[in-house]
């Protein structure tokens, strides 16, 4: 791959992403984008994702994720797209793609992530695989801009439109993300989307278990570069991890920076000041059961079609459609 060009949705232009900084700082509670913002950030978090991800770890989710590929497969046409919606290293997505391509199958390919390091990555990986590809810097949770980017491309019939959502919905708020999904995907497309998941019959108890995967040395010197970056020394405090019982009885693992010294921060012409025994909320993670995750999908009108849980009930991956009723 000798050059990529790239389109920055305006959710990510410098203004945008210089005042969503800024409200992170003033309320204490990061966004998630910041963590992927560098290519240092990025480098620690494949490599976090390789270490400690049921994706990477448990050999039974290569197979629940060729299992849905190859059922998801099987309803394409023709031609499709393929929208990678949080696209991170591109990994899964090149799978999909390498299968349609090995069945003769044609497409276009928009990888789209928060971080240009990452979606740099994903064309590196996947630039073999498709006949076309537009990759996309966006921040899907506030852009207003991208749904029709992702529907543009069906000038050949028949036509598949394909909408990949990996390894994301843990990381957004759940009235936030389901429904933002309904407004990027269009009617009858496909989904194919996937949780983290608390095993067992006792979801606290399962969400407890899975602790171990985020309370690790790996997660927290990732987060804490985004700290480190803006002038926060390691000796002004800890990173700790908990879990706290959110809206509806869902769960999520949360990871805060308590500070042991006070520090100003200075960003522009704006500073914030942090004192000892402050609290900063860097980072959550939902787990839900497979259920929960039904019940989310078919009130933001998607039906699942398909669904495959790995044998540890950690990771799930669901094949859905958009319907045009709840």
């Amino acid at each position: 791959m000798e050059s990529a060009h790239v389109m920055v949705d305006p959710s990510q232009f410098p203004d945008k992403v210089r005042a969503d900084l800024h409200e992170s700082l003033r309320t204490r509670k990061i966004n998630h984008k910041f963590h992927y913002d560098s290519y240092k950030q990025a480098r620690k978090w494949l490599a976090l994702h390789e270490a400690y991800s049921p994706a990477r770890q448990d050999s039974d989710c290569e197979k629940i994720y060729h299992d849905c590929f190859n059922a998801a497969a099987k309803l394409a046409n023709n031609y499709f797209q393929l929208n990678g919606l949080g696209c991170g290293g591109g990994q899964k997505d090149l799978s999909f793609l390498e299968l349609l391509k090995r069945q003769g199958i044609n497409g276009f390919y928009l990888p789209i992530d928060v971080s240009l390091p990452l979606v740099l990555t994903t064309c590196q990986l996947t630039g073999n695989a498709v006949t076309s590809l537009k990759p996309i810097v966006c921040d899907l949770a506030q852009s207003t801009d991208l749904a029709p980017h992702l529907h543009t491309h069906n000038c050949v019939s028949p036509f598949t439109h394909f909408n990949t959502f990996f390894g994301m919905v843990p990381n957004f708020d759940p009235e936030v993300i389901f429904p933002k999904l309904a407004t990027l995907v269009h009617y009858d497309d496909l989904l194919l989307l996937s949780a983290n998941l608390a095993p067992g019959s006792d979801y606290a108890a399962g969400v407890k278990a899975i602790l171990p995967q985020y309370d690790n040395e790996l997660t927290a010197d990732w987060l804490m570069t985004f700290l480190l970056d803006l002038g926060v020394e390691r000796a002004d405090g800890r990173v700790s991890f908990s879990i706290e019982e959110a809206d509806r009885g869902f769960r999520r693992v949360v990871a805060h920076f308590e500070f042991v010294n006070s520090r100003s921060i200075r960003i522009g012409d704006e500073s914030f000041e942090f004192q000892k025994g402050e609290r900063v909320r860097l980072f959550f993670s939902y787990r839900y059961q497979p259920q929960q995750v039904v019940q989310l999908l078919k009130e933001s009108r998607f039906t699942v079609i398909d669904q495959w849980i790995t044998a540890s009930v950690e990771e799930g991956v669901f094949l859905c459609r958009k319907v045009n009723h709840g």
